[in-house]
């Protein structure tokens, strides 16, 4: 059996997990799903958020378990798990990037994100007085991360989502070939995807030689709208 460390994307929290984490529990397997710093029900202020504290929430997950774990990341995640593989590669089975980013060295999340040709409007995107963060627009949430997804999934995300700061967006992630690059890698595209183009989610295929890619039919959320496949994808991995 296998530990599962899930580590959501921006705006989000632990709860899109929800059907993901019983559906690899009841095949026997460990199932870590952890808040980052500012979301979910994690109470640190959006203002003292960086990427360095979200990468330490992994690394101490990651420290307490007694073998390598397989390593998810959604979306935003994609960069944090990236990070986290340069400092713990002994201590993950396998980095899976779910519609994810994949930043180079050097790069930031922020950086990576300019290079999407999702039509995404920036008016869907609403920031903080201070700058310091932003959230969706309620009423573009299901064109941007729940096309597919139910109504009951919809309002839980609406009454659970929280502003993504964007300090971690633009700390540029270092990696280096001896630790980050010797982590297997898996990706998972999703082809109904407004949040990440298909062509951007691919970006970062060709830098990977024998890579593994995974394909889901569905939006931005396969957690909400196909958790079953999903689970099945990770436990054949």
């Amino acid at each position: 059996m296998s530990t599962f460390v899930l580590i959501h994307g921006g705006c989000h929290g632990a709860w899109c997990w929800y059907k993901v984490m019983p559906a690899l529990e009841k095949l026997g397997h460990t199932v870590i799903a952890p808040d980052l710093p500012s979301h979910g029900r994690d109470k640190t202020p959006v203002s003292a958020v960086t990427l360095q504290s979200y990468v330490d929430t992994v690394c101490n997950i990651l420290d307490a378990q007694p073998e390598p774990a397989v390593l998810v990341g959604h979306s935003m995640g994609g960069g944090i798990i990236t990070q986290t593989a340069e400092y713990r590669p002994e201590k993950i089975k396998t980095l899976v990037y779910l519609t994810a980013l994949l930043p180079a060295n050097g790069e930031s999340m922020g950086m990576v994100l300019r290079r999407n040709t999702a039509p995404i409007p920036a008016t869907n995107f609403v920031a903080t007085a201070d700058g310091s963060a932003s959230s969706v627009r309620e009423d573009a949430l299901g064109d941007v991360f729940y096309g597919d997804c139910s109504a009951e999934d919809i309002a839980l995300a609406k009454l659970s989502l929280t502003p993504q700061a964007k300090a971690p967006l633009k700390a540029k992630v270092q990696t280096s070939a001896v630790n980050f690059g010797r982590v297997p890698r898996v990706f998972i595209e999703c082809l109904q995807d407004h949040a990440h183009s298909v062509p951007f989610q691919r970006s970062v295929y060709p830098t990977f030689p024998g890579r593994q890619v995974i394909a889901m039919n569905t939006s931005h959320s396969p957690f909400f709208s196909a958790p079953e496949e999903l689970a099945m994808h990770l436990v054949e991995l």
